[in-house]
C-alpha cells in the first residue's frame, strides 16, 4: 500500500523565508502532504520581512498569501520546541526533509548531530534513516567552519543547495526569481515543478 507523499520543511532563522514559504505553496498546489517546523527566530523573520503574525498562526498567514484554503487541511506545523511531534521519530514516514532557508547555526547543529530542537532532530533522523535533505544556506561570505559543516553534511548524504537564484529566465517579479530556486529544490525532492521554464525549453 502507498502512502502519500509527505515533506518536512523546515524555516529556520535567516534572511529569505520567502523561500521557505513559497516552497511549501508550491508542495501543497501539487497535492502533498507537508510537514512545517518553524524555528523561534524563523518566526522572528517571517514576521519581520512578511509580515507573519505569530498571534493568528501559519494557516491563515498562507491564506492571505493567496494558498488555496481547501489545501491548507494538508498542512501541520509545529514549533521547534515540540520535540515529541512526529517528526523526530524515525518510523514517521516522509519522502524528504528541506531546511530553507537553513541558517548557519542550524546548519552546525545538523553537521554535528546536535539535536537540541526538533528541527536539528529532525535532520538527524532524516540522515540516519538515508532519505532525502536538502539544506538551503542563504549567508554569504562563508567562512571555512561553514564550508566545513556543509562537506561534512554532504558526506552524510544531505544536499546543500544554496539559496542562488537564476536569472535565464528573466525572471520579472521577486516571486519569480525565488521560484528560480523553489523550481530547483522541487527538481531534487522528484516533485513536478512549473515555476520555471528548463534550460532549452
Amino acid at each position: 500500500m502507498t502512502h502519500a507523499r509527505n515533506f518536512v520543511v523546515a524555516v529556520s532563522g535567516a534572511s529569505g523565508v520567502i523561500y521557505g514559504v513559497r516552497l511549501i505553496a508550491a508542495l501543497l498546489e501539487q497535492q502533498m502532504t507537508v510537514t512545517t517546523i518553524l524555528s523561534h527566530a524563523g518566526v522572528k523573520v517571517l514576521a519581520h520581512e512578511m509580515g507573519y503574525d505569530p498571534e493568528t498562526g501559519f494557516h491563515p498567514f498562507l491564506k492571505e498569501y493567496g494558498v488555496n484554503p481547501e489545501l491548507l487541511s494538508h498542512l501541520s506545523v509545529f514549533s521547534q520546541e515540540e520535540i515529541a511531534a512526529a517528526p523526530a521519530s524515525g518510523s514517521f514516514r516522509h519522502d524528504g526533509m528541506v531546511v530553507v532557508p537553513c541558517s548557519m547555526k542550524t546548519l552546525a547543529g545538523a553537521a554535528a548531530g546536535y539535536a537540541d530542537n526538533l528541527i536539528t532532530r529532525a535532520c538527524d533522523v532524516t540522515l540516519k534513516e538515508r532519505r532525502k535533505m536538502i539544506l538551503v544556506p542563504r549567508e554569504t561570505p562563508m567562512n571555512l567552519i561553514h564550508l566545513e559543516n556543509m562537506v561534512r553534511l554532504t558526506r552524510a548524504g544531505a544536499v546543500i543547495l544554496p539559496a542562488s537564484p537564476s536569472f535565464y529566465s528573466f525572471p520579472d517579479t521577486l516571486d519569480a526569481l525565488v521560484d528560480t530556486v523553489v523550481a530547483r529544490i522541487m527538481d531534487h525532492l522528484g516533485v513536478d515543478q512549473t515555476r520555471m521554464p528548463r534550460w532549452g525549453e
